[in-house]
């Protein structure tokens, strides 16, 4: 008995671990030289870079619970209340950012000061972003409909202006979905909303790697398989998979009980089967988005925060970056850029004329420091598009075919493409696997009901 799983991510790690803490041996192939897959790390001189920030939050029990697997739990730090800080342009030396914390009230009520007192925001339009907050804990994010509107749209139904759809539901919609509010699907938005902001009063409780994601993730992960007597082949490229099943290694097939395949979607729809993929194939309706990474090294401290969010500007959120990465001197900000169209094939040279302007508008101390280095990551295909409409794209972990299974954040969790979401895959993956094996008889009924 044996388990291939396809792509070393989150969602194959999360799989291969599940599955051999129940004894099943497992194969992991990953043709990087890396676990990992969207989370890792590389060498900037003295630095070392993730190749964007990743955050998580309390309410994410499935990816904590893969940091605790892999014994890695102590290595990121979780705020004690979620705190906020949120800059705006033109601030002057000494005047403190707007902030969004959360009281000690009991939810749904805990948000309720914060929202009451968010500078940013006319009164007016605060009490209708607590008109709206009301609205939007009633509404189902499972329910279709929802899926067919922008939550912009919904939004502006409910009395959010323009404004308020950027200053105050942006900050979070924007980074949870990477996608505007305007173009991001209602029924994803509610999900983040009532889960994170209105659910338990800690739900929203930011973490942060107190590492580089290598350290975190891949590493870890190379461990803890190799422990429990798995099986990881990096650098090896996988050219395709049949239904018998099998799945060709660098020219070489590789017999399975089952496979999980843990890839992106257009990676799937290219190795598997014709006879695997559902009727229509729709998963290219999923697309994807970008996110940019503006990372800037100061020859000085300039942000007092762990992190901040901006309003009024196009940055988004700015991370300090510099114990995680090694810096010795001065203080390093990476600029995380969701949602990035228009900033993806932008030259470095003109980001920099973009952003470092920015960050003395809203950072007091930069305007005396000194640049010492900028540098840009792209990630192209960072989450596939979180838009109307692409919630029925989105496939189970079974396929059509008995014994292969998909995994990714891609496919339908019932969360946004996001860590959290990764991990869930592999999870859910892993326990239609083992039902597999379990009832080889009803394996074909099996991969129906998985549907």
């Amino acid at each position: 008995m044996s388990v291939v799983i396809v792509g070393g991510g989150l969602a194959g790690i999360s799989a291969a671990i599940a599955l051999q803490e129940s004894g099943v041996p497992v194969t992991l192939v990953e043709s990087r030289p890396w676990l990992g897959g969207a989370t890792h790390s590389f060498g900037r001189g003295e630095l070392c870079v993730d190749n964007g920030q990743h955050v998580f939050l309390r309410c994410c029990s499935a990816y904590q619970g893969l940091l605790r697997r892999l014994r890695a739990e102590h290595l990121v730090d979780v705020q004690d209340r979620f705190d906020v800080p949120v800059l705006r342009p033109g601030a002057r030396p000494g005047r403190r950012p707007a902030r969004l914390r959360r009281s000690n009230l009991p939810s749904p009520l805990h948000l309720l000061p914060a929202l009451a007192g968010y500078g940013p925001l006319p009164v007016r339009d605060r009490v209708r972003a607590i008109r709206a907050s009301a609205g939007i804990r009633r509404l189902d994010p499972a329910d279709p409909a929802l899926d067919a509107v922008s939550a912009g749209a919904w939004l502006a139904r409910h009395g959010q202006r323009p404004w308020a759809r950027q200053a105050l539901w942006g900050l979070f919609l924007t980074s949870a979905l990477n996608a505007e509010v305007d173009d991001a699907a209602m029924g994803l938005s509610a999900m983040v909303c009532r889960r994170a902001l209105f659910g338990r009063a800690d739900a929203a409780d930011i973490g942060l790697p107190l590492v580089p994601l290598e350290e975190l993730h891949g590493g870890p992960a190379l461990r803890r398989i190799a422990e429990m007597g798995g099986t990881v082949r990096l650098k090896s490229k996988v050219e395709a998979v049949t239904t018998d099943p099998k799945v060709v290694v660098d020219g070489v097939p590789m017999a399975a009980d089952a496979v999980i395949m843990a890839v992106p979607h257009e990676a799937a729809a290219r190795l598997l089967p014709a006879q695997a993929l559902p009727d229509p194939l729709r998963w290219h309706e999923l697309d994807a988005s970008p996110i940019v990474n503006v990372h800037v090294v100061y020859d000085r401290k300039v942000l007092d925060e762990p992190f901040a969010a901006a309003v009024g500007s196009p940055v988004q959120w700015v991370f300090d970056r510099t114990a995680v990465s090694g810096l010795r001197g001065g203080q390093y900000l990476a600029i995380s850029l969701s949602a990035a169209d228009r900033w993806i094939d932008m030259p470095t040279a003109e980001l920099r004329a973009r952003f470092v302007p920015e960050l003395r508008r809203l950072l007091p101390a930069a305007r005396g420091a000194t640049v010492r280095d900028l540098f840009v990551t792209r990630e192209r295909r960072a989450t596939f598009r979180q838009r109307p409409g692409s919630a029925s794209a989105r496939p189970a972990a079974a396929t059509r075919a008995p014994g292969l299974f998909l995994a990714g954040a891609w496919t339908d969790t019932g969360w946004p493409d996001t860590m959290e979401g990764a991990v869930r895959s592999g999870l859910t993956a892993a326990r239609l696997v083992r039902r597999h094996l379990d009832r080889p008889q009803d394996r074909h009924l099996e991969g129906v009901r998985g549907r």
